[in-house]
């Protein structure tokens, strides 16, 4: 049975990553967008908010709220009370209390609520946790950096309170480490940089460990000009792990793989599946490490941040 889905946001990420990924797949079929701005596609129904969509004669089965997070709670909410399985690009929720509300309401609502956090979808990232069973792990190094002048063109609302900032990429880093790592990981301390004339942080790093004390060190950096980098290294009793670009790349002692980018084609099949079985997937660990890191980590002034 195919779903009818409507797209909630209609900006780069939902037409970078998501509309491709819909339209790869067969469980979706894409019935509406929303978004105050614009005319919407060729081929769905376009509104302006999605009380007008949810008004109206256009059925749907399921939304995709890829909205800023700051505004995801309410939309996901208005979705799920309408009786509409949803799924929440990340991070799912501007904070934790809306997050697990969402959970409380689409469980008494019957409807699939999923997380989407995309990395987990790359293709080093299953083998890695594979690889990792079994194995004594003695440290974790993580280093996410990226330019958010090109991921993140004139989006203003990722620096401003409960948009992320740094954070934004770096989550994708914890959704990984809270995916291949066998035990739970709790944030010590480190220091965020968070410029003069912004809300948000745009660097710094994170000193973590795992339940068992294994030191887990995390650098950020969201204005790396030229080549990015998104690595994690793991050592071993057994040699190290590095997972790179993303997750895309594994290396191990045993050897290198490389898989395609199927992050989001990931995400949507998933997705379907947990529509199927009438469940949730909404893992919060790392939307918990990252709350935890403003509660623990010191903050320092940084130069003033224009595009």
């Amino acid at each position: 049975m195919t779903t009818r889905l409507a797209i909630v946001g209609l900006g780069k990420i939902a037409r970078d990553q998501h509309l491709p990924a819909i339209g790869q797949c067969d469980a979706f079929a894409l019935a509406a967008t929303v978004d105050p701005v614009g005319t919407g596609l060729d081929g769905a129904a376009h509104f302006p908010d999605l009380s007008a969509l949810l008004d109206s004669d256009t059925s749907v089965d399921a939304v995709a709220v890829c909205s800023p997070p700051q505004l995801r709670y309410g939309l996901a909410k208005q979705a799920l009370e309408a009786g509409k399985h949803v799924l929440l690009e990340k991070p799912p929720c501007a904070t934790l209390s809306e997050a697990r509300t969402l959970i409380d309401i689409a469980e008494d609502r019957g409807c699939t609520l999923f997380a989407a956090w995309h990395s987990r979808f790359a293709a080093g990232v299953a083998p890695a946790r594979n690889w990792l069973q079994g194995k004594a792990i003695t440290s974790v190094s993580i280093d996410w950096r990226e330019d958010v002048r090109v991921w993140h063109p004139g989006q203003a609302w990722i620096f401003e309170a409960g948009g992320f900032g740094v954070f934004d990429p770096a989550i994708n880093a914890l959704s990984i480490a809270t995916a291949i790592l066998p035990r739970p990981l709790m944030v010590l301390g480190g220091e965020l940089e968070v410029p003069s004339n912004r809300a948000a942080p745009i660097a710094g790093h994170l000193d973590m460990q795992d339940s068992a004390g294994v030191p887990v060190r995390m650098v950020m950096d969201f204005l790396k000009e030229g080549p990015q980098s998104w690595d994690i290294v793991v050592n071993t009793d057994a040699g190290k792990l590095v997972l790179s670009e993303g997750g895309r790349v594994l290396e191990t002692p045993a050897g290198r793989q490389e898989g395609e980018d199927r992050e989001y084609a990931g995400i949507y099949a998933a997705f379907a599946d947990a529509i199927a079985a009438s469940r949730s997937d909404t893992d919060l660990a790392p939307l918990r490490l990252v709350a935890d890191a403003f509660m623990r980590a010191g903050s320092t002034p940084a130069a003033e941040f224009h595009e």
